[in-house]
């Protein structure tokens, strides 16, 4: 009897503890970017056998889509903030209060880059158009696409 309360014991210290559990739906929460709060997830663009990865924040409600990257100062070479849009459509965006340059990159319905606005100006209230109905939007550093090699066609997935 001490033998088999012995192993039940050492079986529970390799346990989850109280309020644990080793499912695959205890996994850690999402990661959160400090700045906006928005939820931060993977990213790839992949062109002529080459793939880079990035993390980016994600805009989903019409608040924060509004919101997007206005009066933030900085942003990591390999950060972004993607635009989800369902259904997709047709989207104009602008640098209204937006303080550093972005690459607006528009992903077509069919997940690969359609046109891009390279290097919108800081504060410019001149639209930047999608060349038709798009499922997202993903803005970068300016200069970051160019650099990347990411042009019309690129493979975006997320």
């Amino acid at each position: 009897m001490r033998v088999w309360l012995a192993a039940a014991a050492l079986l529970a210290a390799c346990s989850p503890g109280a309020g644990e559990s080793a499912s695959p739906a205890s996994q850690p929460p999402a990661a959160v970017h400090p700045a906006s709060g928005l939820k931060v997830i993977p990213l790839t663009v992949s062109n002529a056998g080459t793939t880079h990865r990035f993390s980016v924040e994600v805009a989903r409600t019409g608040e924060e889509q509004a919101q997007g990257l206005m009066f933030r100062t900085q942003m990591g070479a390999d950060e972004g903030m993607l635009f989800p849009f369902e259904p997709p459509r047709q989207v104009s965006f602008w640098m209204k209060n937006t303080v550093i340059p972005l690459d607006i990159i528009f992903v077509g319905t069919n997940g690969r880059v359609s046109n891009i606005a390279a290097n919108a100006e800081p504060y410019s209230l001149v639209p930047r158009s999608s060349a038709g109905p798009v499922e997202a939007v993903l803005e970068l550093n300016g200069g970051r696409a160019e650099e990347l090699g990411i042009v019309p066609g690129t493979r975006v997935e997320w």
